[in-house]
């Protein structure tokens, strides 16, 4: 027998409770929505910003302000110093804007003063990377197209899985793909092409009625939204060790929410005069040890990985371990009870037409 920690005749009213989840849901992603038009956008790090970062290493206790009277010595302006892992290791981050010049020559005059001040042998340069404004300015648009696509593509998965609509969704993104291209051809910023792509793309669900699709789609741009939001409001930088941890918040949380929609489209074919929000209760409540359990487990190891894992892959870490957990929140909160909204007077199943009997 599989291991259960919810007994099978659990009977949860979920769909009750989503008003509440909804507003908490809303709470928390106007607090982000505000974060980050108060800071004028999410924090980027040196990958999408652009400019030089330095890790130093000392073998002895060193402050914060005695490098930023090196850096401006050295005339390097506006430049942040940030301690990078434990304290005993006495490591720190130094980021700055600076993009032009030889890296090896600026980390060389860095070492020669901090010695100077410090003492011979004290300190160890252990990386140096450099990121142009430009480069930075077209990795920010290819991670923003890379999450409008990988939402494309599971919006025509899951209207073809759940709707048998694959012509319909694949028309969609042919569509859009177009005018996406189209559009691009006259220089308008890719970034705020991709937006305008993303509310279409909405659009086009609610018009074709792909209610799986839409909420399958809502629920993983409001985990994105959620996680990018907690980002900002601790001031954390998103760079593109972030965004492969929001692909893979998407593909976590659609992973939950294809288990609820399998259960509701399975139990939409055995009894089909049963009222849909009941059912959609049903199903969640049917799936609920098997959600409860593979997300205790990932989470269990994400939490390993975020306090053993040390400094470098921190934010990754951090990333995951909000992402998941709000994942699994709403494919039972956001996810499921979207379609009870989107059922509309549809209350008995003889009246589906994406269901085979």
């Amino acid at each position: 027998m599989g291991l259960e920690i919810i007994k099978p005749d659990v009977n949860i009213n979920f769909i009750r409770l989503r008003p509440l989840a909804l507003t908490c849901s809303g709470i928390l992603i106007i607090l982000g929505l505000i974060s980050l038009l108060i800071k004028g956008g999410p924090r980027y790090g040196i990958d999408f910003a652009g400019g030089t970062i330095i890790q130093v290493k000392f073998n002895k206790s060193v402050k914060a302000d005695e490098i930023r009277a090196v850096l401006k010595k050295l005339n390097i302006q506006d430049a942040t110093v940030q301690r990078f892992g434990p304290i005993e290791n006495h490591e720190y981050l130094i980021r700055t804007k600076i993009t032009s010049g030889s890296l090896q020559r600026v980390a060389e005059a860095l070492k020669k003063e901090l010695e100077t001040k410090l003492g011979k042998g004290t300190v160890i340069i252990r990386r140096v990377e450099m990121v142009g404004p430009k480069v930075g300015k077209d990795l920010r648009e290819k991670a923003l197209l890379a999450l409008f696509y990988a939402i494309l593509a599971i919006g025509i998965y899951i209207s073809g899985r759940f709707e048998m609509k694959w012509g319909t969704s694949a028309v969609m993104a042919g569509i859009l793909l177009g005018v996406v291209y189209i559009f691009s051809l006259f220089k308008i910023p890719l970034s705020f092409l991709v937006i305008v792509a993303f509310v279409a793309t909405l659009a086009l669900y609610v018009v074709l009625n792909l209610r799986f699709a839409l909420g399958a789609v809502i629920a993983l741009i409001h985990d994105v939204f959620i996680t990018v939001g907690v980002f900002s409001l601790l001031n954390k930088e998103i760079d593109l060790l972030i965004v492969a941890a929001l692909l893979t918040i998407m593909g976590y949380s659609l992973n939950d929410t294809i288990v609820v929609f399998d259960r509701i489209r399975e139990n939409m074919r055995k009894r089909g005069r049963e009222n849909f929000a009941t059912l959609v209760n049903r199903s969640i409540n049917e799936t609920l040890s098997r959600t409860i359990l593979t997300s205790a487990t990932t989470l269990l190891a994400l939490l390993s990985l975020y306090l053993l894992g040390g400094a470098v892959i921190h934010n990754f870490a951090f990333a995951l371990l909000i992402g998941i957990t709000v994942g699994t929140y709403s494919s039972i909160f956001i996810a499921s009870p979207i379609l009870t909204i989107l059922e509309g007077k549809q209350f008995f199943f003889k009246k589906e037409k994406g269901i085979k009997e």
